[in-house]
């Protein structure tokens, strides 16, 4: 329910996003789930120790939320959980990206890394939890494909 204040409606939906996620979080403990499940794929762990065999820039493209599986940033495989959801520390800044995103400025696109479908956040996952946390289908993203080797 929206009351027409920006202001209170970016923190109702911010608090909204942190209750879904402590219960997440509650209910993995009582089922007894593993840690690692909520959190966040690294990109690091998926490639391993190896490099990719190959990166190629191919720009500008609208990419599904849903395709967006991880980040490129093991600091960040800390603070968001694996659906985007920020932690306390982020109040601010995603409160300013819902407002603005609310009052129909464009989200500045992110990057990220294309790893087969699936894409890992380098760079805007602020960015990433607001469009969810608004129900958008896609996402404008600098996308990077990598290519694994093969051995």
């Amino acid at each position: 329910m929206e009351t027409g204040n920006l202001m209170v409606d970016a923190q109702t939906a911010f608090a909204r996003q942190r209750r879904q996620s402590r219960r997440e979080r509650a209910t993995r403990w009582l089922l007894r789930r593993r840690r690692q499940s909520g959190c966040l794929a690294w990109l690091h762990d998926v490639l391993g120790t190896a490099p990719p065999a190959s990166r190629r820039v191919v720009g500008v493209r609208a990419i599904p939320l849903c395709s967006i599986v991880g980040t490129a940033e093991p600091a960040k495989a800390r603070v968001f959980d694996h659906s985007f959801r920020p932690a306390s520390t982020s109040r601010r800044r995603w409160e300013r990206l819902w407002i603005a995103a609310r009052r129909g400025a464009p989200l500045p696109p992110i990057s990220v890394y294309r790893l087969g479908e699936q894409h890992f956040v380098g760079d805007g996952h602020h960015r990433v939890s607001v469009a969810r946390a608004l129900g958008m289908a896609a996402i404008d993203a600098e996308v990077t494909e990598l290519t694994q080797s093969s051995v």
